[in-house]
């Protein structure tokens, strides 16, 4: 899988961009703050219509616009499909396939698989669970497309659950003061049962999505630490449930084989935690059992990663935990592009080394430099230069400059 064509207009920093992109590696070099990163961020929203750097959509449509547009040509297996974003401020986004709009943008999910590593995925290893659970949840759109709209009913259903909580809390605490519970309290009681049955079936089947892929991703970690770092403690993951001790002990253990009874097990285990935890739930106005209060543990040896890894450590399990997706996504047949964002400056003389190997066996690689000899020497590229320049309508970026691939002499 390659991108051959790439088209960019009023997202973040550029105005216009038309760039075509062969197979290999290519770099864009520039100073920071000139663009480079909004390249590979926008090949990412394509691919998994989110940003590595923020959570909502309006810092990627241009200052003083109303509109974004991202689209990309992709080759896969010699078949060319063509994807196109718009991004609408204040209102919802819409998706072409081949010039032909969809119903929803997540049905292009799939067509663009890309593994993109850059400096803020240290919080995968140092940040909160959120963080490791949207790499979770990422990587397995990526391998199951359809999993994007388990994930969105599971949120739906998440947020109108925790608007029952509430109300219904509400509704208790005035009954204890001596007031009368009012009608909105009582509905809400009422048909919180009904959300419990939602969320635990939605819930089941992305909890057993996420315990697949946790079993299928654990050999690629442990062997891309290994390869990263060989003289550190062996690398290893494990999924935490919020079921906790409804679970067997060995249910969320890597080295478990998943079973095609999995979904209904975990939904009648689930329904059971949220009776357990009803009062405590409407006490507190929050959903305290599912997988948004899940989290993916990362280990060295015995040790916990967060709080005990070294820097050295810690970069390399985040780029162990990226080039684990990258290797199981090759696994399933697929190639994705490998996206590297100014991370080889961050890198020991090893960590390069092993990196750059991984990027010259990939079909396309695209990375950001802020000099070129931040690149790798062995990684043979097409080279582009990029530069902003401030202008009445903000910062603009332009590539002023692009060097031949040296093979081609």
């Amino acid at each position: 899988m390659f991108v051959r064509a790439l088209s960019l207009r009023d997202f973040r920093s550029w105005d216009a961009l038309g760039l075509e992109l062969r197979p290999g590696c290519t770099v864009f070099v520039g100073p920071n703050g000139h663009g480079k990163t909004n390249v590979l961020e926008a090949l990412g929203y394509l691919s998994t219509l989110s940003s590595h750097r923020v959570s909502s959509d309006a810092p990627l449509i241009r200052s003083g616009t109303g509109q974004a547009f991202a689209g990309a040509t992709v080759v896969n297996a010699g078949r060319e499909l063509t994807v196109d974003l718009e991004l609408n401020d204040g209102k919802s986004n819409r998706a072409r396939i081949n010039q032909s709009p969809t119903r929803r943008p997540r049905e292009i999910l799939g067509i663009l698989q890309t593994v993109l590593f850059a400096p803020e995925d240290l919080s995968l290893v140092r940040g909160d669970p959120g963080d490791r659970r949207r790499y979770l949840d990422e990587l397995l759109t990526s391998r199951i497309p359809r999993m994007a709209a388990v994930r969105a009913d599971y949120d739906r259903v998440l947020r109108q659950r925790s608007a029952l909580l509430k109300t219904a809390g509400g509704a208790l605490r005035r009954s204890a003061r001596g007031g009368r519970p009012n009608e909105d309290g009582a509905s809400a009681l009422a048909t919180l049962e009904v959300w419990d049955g939602h969320l635990a079936a939605h819930g089941a089947q992305l909890l057993a999505g996420r315990l697949g892929l946790v079993h299928d991703l654990a050999p690629h970690l442990a062997e891309s630490y290994q390869s990263l770092a060989p003289e550190s403690r062996p690398a290893s993951i494990r999924y935490r449930s919020s079921l906790g001790s409804s679970l067997p002990p060995d249910f969320t253990e890597p080295a478990r084989v998943p079973e095609a009874g999995d979904i209904a097990f975990l939904e009648e285990r689930f329904l059971n935690e949220l009776s357990v935890m009803r009062s405590k739930e409407i006490e507190r106005g929050v959903c305290l059992v599912g997988p948004h209060r899940d989290d993916l543990e990362l280990h060295l040896g015995d040790t916990p990663a967060k709080g005990f890894a070294s820097h050295g450590e810690s970069w390399s399990f985040a780029l162990s935990l990226r080039l684990a997706g990258f290797a199981l996504l090759r696994s399933d047949g697929s190639d994705p592009v490998l996206m590297l964002d100014d991370v080889f400056a961050e890198l020991d003389r090893r960590r390069r080394r092993a990196l750059a190997k991984v990027a010259s066996d990939a079909e396309q690689v695209l990375i950001t430099a802020a000099v070129p000899e931040d690149v790798p020497e062995e990684l043979d590229a097409v080279r582009f230069g990029v530069e902003a320049r401030d202008t009445d309508r903000g910062r603009i970026s332009r590539i002023v400059e692009e060097m031949e691939d040296h093979r081609d002499g």
